[in-house]
């Protein structure tokens, strides 16, 4: 039983090295669809996920098309802040999948606007002059959400 995670172009080591050390300590398996703005051998990625990353079920995909071509039926929840939706609104299922989009511009909108019943948001204050939370923030205040209405499968 488990979660994935995936990242649409991530940009931001660290934001994907705290975000694999995340999966790596709840056995969720974490996506990458590039292109990515890092290598993965890059230092700071790797630093961020300390000695976790051979706990990390990882998959690299090339681009977002070959992910969804891969991935067709799956259950894809899309996190944005477009969403109407909160996060916490929906009904999480074993291998759900939750995407994020590039951490300066989110998932494409017309990708967001053609699956808007999945789109789903964490609310922040509607004064604030911020876009929206860190990537890596956003990704486990989602995940443990997911997690928790699951019974934390395997976890202690």
């Amino acid at each position: 039983m488990s979660i994935h995670l995936v990242l649409v172009e991530p940009e931001i080591p660290p934001n994907t090295g705290n975000i694999a050390r995340t999966c790596a300590a709840t056995d969720s398996v974490l996506h990458l669809v590039k292109p990515l703005g890092f290598s993965l051998d890059e230092k700071s990625l790797r630093r961020a996920g300390l000695d976790y990353w051979p706990y990390v079920r990882l998959e690299v995909h090339e681009n977002l098309d070959e992910f969804l071509a891969e991935y067709e039926g799956r259950r894809m929840w899309l996190a944005t802040t477009k969403a109407d939706q909160l996060y916490t609104e929906v009904s999480y299922q074993d291998e759900d999948m939750i995407l994020f989009g590039r951490e300066t511009a989110g998932l494409p909108r017309e990708f967001i606007d053609s699956r808007r019943e999945w789109a789903v948001r964490i609310p922040m204050s509607e004064s604030t002059r911020l876009r929206s939370f860190n990537l890596s923030n956003s990704a486990n205040i989602v995940l443990f959400e997911a997690l928790r209405q699951l019974g934390f499968p395997g976890l202690k």
